[in-house]
């Protein structure tokens, strides 16, 4: 049955960000360095071989089954609250052992894309994708940008594993150049932080331009309207941790009352650690864009960096 999937959540998902392939790359890199001519075969061969063999679960695979778990909230004959997407770069002969994985996972994921070593990143447009995960930094970078979806880059599991309910799905985010646009954090950067903070008293009633995942945001705003529950008991928890303080921390507040959308927790840090308050929120996932954050977050809680756009003056302040 075909649905319009306008107000599904749709997530694209690399196979390396679901599921722990990490022996596996390695095999990979590793015979590529000694005989390159000879390193797909060798791959292919183990695929082959193990593809019977269950694979780990991988650092974003919480998330993605916290979400489809709420497809319990479906209505007959409409289409589903969450869909899901496997991208990879194995082609379809050596990713049966993914799609093997899925099933033994009992994950509800029906559709995927193998490319055979081309990037993945050349089709979530097609698939209707609004968030996408990779441990790829060069197709993160290519989404980004095309602007074609949000997407972060997951890397390596989190030490601390949080005992999050069964039944709810806890996404944190990151401010500027995140959810909003880079505009106030060019300020902060060139000029320093009073200058900052009189920008944003001065602007607190002009809402921030949308950053890179504000689109998204929006969405999960969407799915929280179709949950049968008022959104104050929604199973969604959506939390703010910024390094923002008074008098900056209006703006935030008036800028997402502006979009409409509704958002459980917010914590305005003024630039200390955030990886205390996500162990304590127990995020299934956070989205920030700066390292000195994601250095400490992604030890509690898994954690995407978003990139910023190669044109983006940021760059020259990382």
């Amino acid at each position: 049955m075909a649905f319009n999937l306008e107000n599904t959540l749709v997530i694209g998902i690399s196979a390396t960000a679901l599921l722990d392939l990490t022996k596996e790359d390695k095999l990979f890199r590793d015979e590529y360095k000694k005989h390159p001519e000879s390193a797909i075969d060798i791959y292919r061969k183990h695929m082959l071989e193990s593809e019977n063999i269950p694979l780990e679960e991988g650092i974003g695979f919480p998330f993605i089954k916290a979400l489809l778990n709420l497809n319990r909230y479906q209505k007959e004959d409409e289409a589903p609250l969450v869909e899901v997407v496997v991208m990879s770069r194995n082609s379809p002969d050596t990713g049966v052992r993914v799609l093997n994985t899925i099933r033994e996972l009992n994950l509800n994921i029906t559709r995927s894309a193998f490319t055979a070593g081309e990037s993945s990143a050349d089709y979530l447009e097609a698939f209707d994708v609004d968030l996408f995960l990779t441990t790829n930094e060069e197709d993160a970078q290519k989404v980004i940008d095309n602007g074609v979806c949000a997407s972060a880059v997951l890397s390596t599991p989190p030490e601390y594993k949080c005992e999050i309910p069964d039944e709810q799905v806890r996404i944190a985010f990151d401010g500027d150049a995140v959810l909003f646009d880079e505009s106030s954090e060019i300020v902060y950067k060139e000029d320093g932080m009073q200058a900052f903070h009189d920008n944003e008293e001065k602007s607190q009633n002009i809402p921030m331009s949308e950053g890179p995942f504000a689109a998204f945001l929006k969405k999960l705003a969407k799915l929280q309207e179709r949950l049968p529950m008022k959104m104050e008991f929604s199973p969604v928890r959506i939390a703010i941790v910024t390094a923002r303080n008074a008098p900056s921390d209006l703006r935030v507040i008036k800028t997402l009352r502006h979009w409409g959308v509704y958002v459980d927790e917010a914590f305005f840090l003024g630039g200390i650690e955030k990886s205390k308050i996500l162990q304590s929120f127990k995020a299934h996932i956070f989205f920030d864009d700066q390292d000195v954050h994601l250095k400490q977050s992604s030890l509690v809680v898994p954690s995407g960096k978003v990139l910023y756009p190669s044109h983006s003056k940021l760059n020259k302040h990382k």
